[in-house]
């Protein structure tokens, strides 16, 4: 039988990836649908109940370079398969939870590190060796299906939330995800992880191994301002999102309505990653930057609106602002980690890149609950995230590395 051709391949694997994607952040970004009912239930406090969010997301940024290493060594049929294996057991097991160290041993620790296997670093890495140059086009359209996963399982998830229970629910999601582990394991890994000759045989020769190792990386300049920028951004964009359903459903927006609008978020998502993407190589990426941060702070302005204006107006002008800047950064970082620390060990520096996105979104949605809790409003939470946002993007406005 004839090998397809690399073109149709590249497209097979970004499909892949892109699939994934949705999956494993359409079920983590599913917890802001089963906050309430699990609080209710258990009459949790919100930053008691966010500990759960919280910690899935610190486990997924501090498991990012086992996972870029594990990738580097054993490649991504072990590393995706893994990644459902841990998903769906602990979607599954979460079903019968009945403490709070249990929701965060499963929906925590477990999914986060499931979420990790099946997320940006093994995701990049891979498509880095079919796309080459268009890997931040690929990377876009990859951090896109968060903005699908959330359009999709949110939802959803409020649907058999509805219908069924929470409980119910979660061991559905459960169920669903080890069915899909196995046409995954079926796959044509071997050819799928060689990359495409085009973009593998001029990496191998000379361009790509500069010899970085982690060390290495680490004493560059560049490495901390990749970093801070994913920590800062991603406090400040958590902080509101892991609550977003409970605030318009405090707003006075039913639950179904709260879900299914900010599920929205996932169809403008890929249009601003795709303009983001588009205007770095039109403008630059200093301006690119600075008009994606923009359009974040005028999503935060709309939010803060809201609570004085419920209006469905407003709450389409917050969805599309904030919902599509959600993540719009991503794409450029990825394409300029991979730039200037490409090498064999390419994967475990970005994955070691990537704990300060992990590490901003543990600590932006507890601290985002626990302010919550503490003032009884949302205004500080706002306040906090403004601030943070705003941090978010200086690295990108002083290191000239990151301009480039």
């Amino acid at each position: 039988m004839t090998s397809p051709k690399p073109a149709h391949t590249a497209l097979y694997v970004l499909a892949l990836c892109f699939a994934l994607s949705v999956l494993g952040r359409g079920l983590t970004e599913s917890f802001t649908v089963f906050l309430l009912p699990i609080s209710q239930n258990f009459g949790w406090d919100r930053a008691e109940v966010l500990s759960i969010y919280s910690a899935a997301a610190l486990i997924s940024g501090l498991s990012a370079p086992i996972v870029g290493r594990l990738f580097d060594h054993s490649g991504p049929r072990i590393v995706f398969a893994l990644g459902l294996a841990l998903l769906g057991g602990a979607y599954l097991i979460a079903g019968t939870a009945q403490r709070l160290w249990q929701f965060q041993l499963c929906i925590g620790l477990c999914a986060g590190m499931g979420a990790a296997c099946i997320g940006n670093v093994p995701n990049s890495i891979l498509l880095g060796r079919w796309f080459g140059a268009k890997l931040s086009t690929a990377m876009a359209l990859v951090y896109s299906a968060m903005g699908a996963g959330v359009l999709l399982v949110l939802p959803l998830s409020q649907v058999l939330i509805d219908r069924f229970g929470w409980r119910e629910a979660y061991e559905i999601f459960g169920i669903a995800v080890l069915v899909v582990l196995i046409p995954l394991l079926l796959l044509p890994w071997k050819r799928w992880s060689a990359g495409s000759p085009a973009v593998t045989r001029p990496v191998t020769a000379d361009l790509i191994d500069e010899g970085w190792t982690l060390l290495s990386a680490i004493r560059h300049h560049a490495f901390w301002a990749l970093f801070s920028t994913f920590f800062f951004t991603a406090v400040g964009m958590y902080s509101i999102s892991a609550q977003i359903v409970a605030y318009l459903v405090d707003a006075g927006f039913p639950p179904l309505q709260a879900a299914t609008a900010w599920g929205f978020s996932g169809v403008v998502m890929l249009a601003g990653m795709l303009t983001v993407t588009w205007l770095d190589g039109v403008i630059g990426r200093r301006r690119s930057v600075l008009f994606s941060y923009a359009i974040s702070i005028l999503g935060i302005v709309l939010l803060r609106m809201l609570r004085v204006y419920p209006s469905p107006i407003l709450l389409a002008g917050f969805v599309i602002c904030f919902g599509s800047m959600l993540g719009s950064r991503g794409p450029l970082i990825t394409a300029t980690a991979m730039k200037i620390f490409r090498g064999k060990r390419v994967g475990t520096i970005y994955g070691t890149i990537s704990i300060g996105s992990g590490l901003g979104a543990a600590l932006g949605s507890w601290s985002g609950g626990l302010i919550h809790d503490l003032t009884g409003s949302y205004d500080a939470v706002l306040l906090f995230s403004l601030a943070s946002v705003i941090v978010g993007m200086v690295p990108f406005l002083s290191i000239k590395a990151l301009r480039e």
